[in-house]
């Protein structure tokens, strides 16, 4: 599985011109691929001193939350942690209106609050619906 995935992302591997990269580049390069929302994503991985970093952008809106879903399992494995991340207004950098950003730090990991601080563990989409429509009916 593994294998198939990094063939999607070599496939879309930008050969030739500034931003080009060669083949077997790993992570680091310029990308165009094929989405799973019908948008063509272009995605530019690079690795830094202490820090991956991915960016993902399309031509006519910002990335959705399936779309960096993903991205990140395009550069990551999926039990790796990676994240978004809002700084500061004043470190605030904007070179595209359509693009948002994952970032890993590689000297570290990331910390992640309880499961159970986001929702009930365990419990699907659907059947958050059903409660959610149980606890509105009590009101």
């Amino acid at each position: 599985m593994r294998a198939q995935i990094i063939d999607k992302l070599e496939a879309g591997r930008l050969r030739h011109g500034p931003f080009a990269s060669a083949p077997g580049s790993g992570p680091c390069g310029l990308f165009y691929v094929q989405g799973p929302c019908g948008c063509q994503l272009k995605i530019i991985g690079l690795r830094r001193p202490r820090w991956e970093h991915v960016s993902v952008s399309t031509s006519r809106r910002c990335p959705n939350w399936e779309e960096m879903c993903f991205v990140k399992d395009l550069f990551w494995d999926e039990e790796e942690c990676v994240m978004q991340l809002h700084p500061p207004h004043s470190e605030y950098v904007n070179n595209s209106s359509y693009c948002l950003h994952l970032w890993r730090p590689t000297d570290q990991e990331i910390p992640t609050p309880p499961p159970a601080f986001v929702g009930i563990v365990g419990l699907g989409p659907s059947e958050a619906a059903i409660l959610a429509a149980q606890m509105k009916s009590l009101r």
